[in-house]
C-alpha cells in the first residue's frame, strides 16, 4: 500500500503568503471603495446644502413684509438685513434676518418674532452686531450654509442692475405705528402726521457667490430673484 504524504513545510509556508496577499489585496481594494463611498457622500451632502441655502434666500426675499417707516431690505456692505413673515402663523409677529459671510462661511441669522417697534428695532440692531462680531446668545440663532471666498449683491432698479449703495427710488410714507394696520380706521388727531421718504423695494436681487475651487461646487455662481408683484412684462 502507498503511504499518504502531507504538505512540506514550505509548501504550507507558500500557501500562507498566497492566502496572506490575497487578504491583503482585497482589503485595499474595499478600503478604497469605502474612501470613494464617504467621499462622494461628502459631496453630496455639500451641494444639498448649499441648494437649501440658496433655497431659504429666495423664501426669505419672496415673504419680505414691507412696514410703515421701516426699512424692508438693507445691504450695508457687510450684512443683508430684511424683515418677513413669520414661518409660525401670519399672527406671529415679524422677523428679522440677516446673511452675511464671516470667518470664511456664508451664514444666516434669524430673530425671534417681533410684536412691537422696539422689539424689531432691536432685532435689526442685532442682525448687524452678529454680522461683526456676535457673543454665544447670537451664534445660537445662526446656521453657518457654506464655505464662501467672497460675495456681491446687486438690485434690479430702473430695468438695470446696480449697486445697492446708488441712489435709491423713494416714496413718502405716512407715518403710522407698528402693527396698525394702513387703511384702518383711527381716531382724529389734531396734527397733521408727519411724512418722511422711505426706500421702495428693489424689483429683483442678484446674489453672487464665489465659492472656494476644492469644494464640490466651486466657482462663481449667480442667483437672481425678481419680487413676486413686479408687473408690466418685466423678466
Amino acid at each position: 500500500m502507498r503511504r499518504a504524504r502531507g504538505f512540506t513545510l514550505v509548501e504550507l509556508l507558500v500557501a500562507l503568503f498566497a492566502l496572506a496577499l490575497l487578504a491583503a489585496l482585497s482589503w485595499r481594494g474595499l478600503d478604497g471603495m469605502m474612501r470613494t463611498r464617504e467621499f462622494t457622500e461628502a459631496r453630496a451632502d455639500e451641494i444639498l446644502t448649499l441648494q437649501t441655502g440658496l433655497a431659504q434666500w429666495d423664501a426669505d426675499l419672496t415673504a419680505l413684509v414691507q412696514l410703515p417707516l421701516v426699512t424692508a431690505l438693507e445691504w450695508n456692505g457687510r450684512v443683508l438685513r430684511l424683515t418677513r413673515r413669520s414661518t409660525a402663523s401670519p399672527g406671529a409677529g415679524v422677523l428679522v434676518v440677516g446673511w452675511t459671510r464671516r470667518e470664511g462661511q456664508w451664514r444666516r441669522w434669524q430673530s425671534p418674532p417681533a410684536t412691537t417697534r422696539a422689539e424689531l428695532d432691536a432685532n435689526w440692531l442685532a442682525a448687524d452686531s452678529w454680522s461683526q462680531n456676535p457673543g454665544d446668545a447670537l451664534r445660537s440663532q445662526e446656521v453657518a450654509i457654506a464655505p464662501l471666498d467672497d460675495w456681491q449683491v446687486f438690485y434690479y432698479r430702473g430695468d438695470s442692475w446696480t449697486n445697492p449703495f446708488s441712489s435709491d427710488a423713494a416714496a413718502p410714507l405716512t407715518e403710522q405705528p407698528f402693527g396698525e394696520q394702513a387703511g384702518a380706521e383711527q381716531p382724529p388727531a389734531a396734527p397733521a402726521p408727519t411724512r418722511r421718504a422711505v426706500g421702495v423695494l428693489p424689483d429683483g436681487v442678484r446674489l453672487v457667490l464665489q465659492l472656494p475651487a476644492s469644494r464640490a461646487i466651486g466657482g462663481q455662481i449667480t442667483r437672481d430673484w425678481v419680487r413676486p408683484t413686479v408687473g408690466g412684462g418685466k423678466s
